[in-house]
């Protein structure tokens, strides 16, 4: 069904064809037509299957005109708001509707300026968005659409009580859409008293792999691990590389020695100011950098069209994690792989991850790889070990139980 079908504006529709799209994915095919006979969803997708326009098309057809701010868009992150409100306005290319991004890390003159100005559509972060509410420079009285995007991230984050409070400011007589990789129990503390007789919309397994996405591990010893990452980003042919590194030291380490070696590299991380943030993402998209190393704020935090490849060169903390990461590569239908280096202290993390997706991660080895013994990570003084333990909140990390045999065997050779 092509999306001339869905009852979408026309022109909304001339937006879409301007962005590129040709036909509607399974997630915008069910959410669409709900959206605009304005029910309250609930709907879990992929990473990549095209969420965003699921309701960004739909709310821009029902807004027609320019007029009062009457959507509010709820991110968990600033890459998160930017991308989403970029892709309300290019759909929105052909109206006369406007849309501001509110989020931290950035001046407030512009963002109080856009909405002195004027705006349909408020794409914010929760804790930039309250700073606004409190002082008074903005009010919710006119939302009739409300969207909590990614509210599984946002979960994570802690915002749940912030986000309590700004669904109490908003009309209760409104629409209310949900969406999210996955849906945890946990979101029912919201859809319980935010939503009403919400539809739920589940497209594919929220806990499997992208079938565009070819993934495999990679067992290495500690002390080979950066070595054999810059093997494989010189004998596998990439046209971009995201990089994962479970803490932004390690992020900044891996991209200096990256950086020695030659390779063009960006970093994303939370300890990055704004614009560092934004020349990162822009350089990574426009070709500038061919590697950028991140931490998790990017496995949700960014939509780059033509991600090759994705290196998981720290396992992830948590399973979902990995199915996050890993949907950055292979997004819209396009093909995409996605290594994960492992050494011996990650077996307990590998397990759990396979079992979460319920599939055995193939193991690779790398030809002409001159490997050495598989070992751990030398062991930490305590002092130290603890304070990982504690930034992580992680009770695997530092687990050195088990070896290569403990999640499945040494792989092809």
């Amino acid at each position: 069904m092509p999306f001339k079908a869905l009852n979408l504006s026309e022109p909304v529709l001339r937006g879409v064809q301007a962005a590129g799209y040709s036909d509607p994915t399974p997630i915008q095919l069910r959410a669409i037509p709900i959206v605009l006979g304005g029910g309250d969803v609930i709907g879990s997708a992929q990473t990549g299957t095209g969420k965003t326009a699921a309701f960004a098309l739909p709310i821009l057809t029902k807004l027609g005109h320019h007029g009062k701010a009457r959507v509010l868009v709820l991110e968990p992150t600033r890459e998160l708001a930017a991308q989403v409100e970029t892709a309300f306005r290019d759909f929105a290319r052909f109206t006369d509707l406007r849309t501001v991004a509110i989020f931290g890390g950035v001046g407030y003159g512009n963002q109080r300026a856009e909405l002195r100005r004027g705006v349909d559509i408020i794409v914010a972060t929760p804790g930039r968005l309250m700073d606004y509410l409190k002082e008074g420079t903005l009010s919710l009285r006119d939302i009739n659409t409300l969207v909590l995007d990614e509210v599984d991230h946002m979960l994570d984050m802690g915002f749940l009580p912030v986000v309590k409070d700004i669904i109490g400011r908003c009309p209760r007589e409104r629409q209310t859409l949900l969406f999210s990789a996955t849906v945890p129990p946990e979101i029912q503390a919201i859809a319980s008293f935010a939503l009403r007789n919400p539809t739920r919309i589940e497209v594919g397994v929220a806990r499997t792999v992208n079938e565009s996405v070819k993934h495999a591990l990679y067992p290495v010893g500690y002390a080979q691990k950066f070595d054999l990452l810059l093997a494989l980003l010189e004998k596998t042919d990439f046209d971009s590389v995201l990089v994962f590194s479970r803490t932004k030291h390690g992020a900044d380490k891996i991209a200096r020695r990256l950086k020695a070696a030659n390779h063009s590299v960006a970093v994303l991380h939370a300890n990055r100011s704004q614009n560092q943030r934004m020349e990162a993402l822009a350089g990574f998209k426009s070709g500038k950098y061919e590697v950028m190393v991140a931490t998790d704020i990017a496995a949700r935090g960014i939509d780059v069209a033509g991600v090759s490849h994705v290196i998981n060169y720290d396992v992830p903390e948590k399973p979902e994690d990995y199915v996050h990461r890993i949907g950055r590569t292979g997004r819209a239908q396009a093909v995409g792989d996605a290594f994960t280096l492992v050494t011996p202290e990650n077996a307990g993390d590998i397990r759990d991850i396979q079992r979460f997706i319920g599939a055995k991660i193939p193991e690779l080895r790398l030809e002409g790889f001159p490997y050495g013994p598989f070992t751990p990570r030398p062991e930490q003084p305590p002092q130290q070990r603890e304070s990982r333990h504690q930034a992580a909140q992680h009770p695997r990390d530092g687990d050195r139980r088990g070896g290569w045999n403990r999640f499945g065997g040494r792989g092809r050779r």
